[in-house]
């Protein structure tokens, strides 16, 4: 579904993100990317969504090669995923139900019908109650949640997740989580950037960075570690 063939990305001053990276992620799976911060993790995540092209090597994500993606193709590729920043972008004069359904309504879907599974997703999330609140009346972890719902809305084959319990109390991190989890039980590929190593167990793989290279991948069914560098 994912597969990087000897990426690398660098920013501005020859700032180096990412390294000459090799990686294919399967349908399905549940990957972590765990590393001290600047080690690649989000620019990763960032590629993948086609916010950041590689500069050098292949990217391909569902068939389609990031580096080649025209801009009128972006909106096709993101239909496919579901992006969870560090910040929520949510907007201000909307209601919580009114954000959650902008992906849907973004690639047509009847307004019934977007009402419906906007608030199946904020039920998912325990935030059916709030649907009509504005985002500035709801808590950091609550909004968090938001993103969250309006992530899994349009029942992306893919989530992209970076830190998405940075600065949550456990019971909002679990929510979300949870949320996270739920989809990937159900066939949906999960990728998530995070320093939390609590959450190392729901995984199949941990992907650990540093310096913009793969440092090393554990198998959590405990079959195997391999050491990339």
């Amino acid at each position: 579904m994912i597969q990087f063939q000897n990426v690398s990305k660098c920013y501005p001053d020859d700032i180096i993100a990412v390294q000459d990276i090799n990686l294919t992620i399967e349908q399905g799976e549940y990957v972590f990317l765990s590393g001290p911060s600047g080690a690649g993790k989000s620019t990763l995540l960032k590629m993948i969504a086609a916010i950041e092209r590689p500069d050098t090597g292949t990217l391909t994500v569902n068939g389609q090669e990031i580096g080649q993606l025209r801009p009128a193709g972006i909106p096709f590729l993101r239909r496919n995923l579901g992006l969870i920043l560090q910040q929520q972008h949510l907007l201000e004069d909307r209601t919580i139900l009114e954000n959650v359904m902008l992906p849907l309504n973004v690639t047509g879907v009847e307004q019934t019908e977007a009402k419906f599974r906007a608030r199946a997703a904020l039920e998912k999330v325990g935030l059916s109650n709030r649907a009509d609140s504005l985002p500035l009346a709801l808590s950091e972890g609550e909004q968090q949640r938001v993103a969250v719902a309006r992530a899994i809305v349009n029942r992306p084959q893919i989530i992209l997740a970076d830190e998405p319990t940075a600065n949550l109390d456990k019971p909002n991190a679990d929510k979300v989580i949870e949320a996270i989890t739920f989809f990937q039980s159900a066939g949906v590929t999960c990728i998530i950037a995070t320093h939390d190593e609590s959450l190392f167990t729901k995984a199949n793989r941990v992907i650990y960075l540093d310096h913009g290279k793969l440092s090393h991948i554990d198998q959590m069914d405990g079959k195997k570690h391999e050491n990339l560098v």
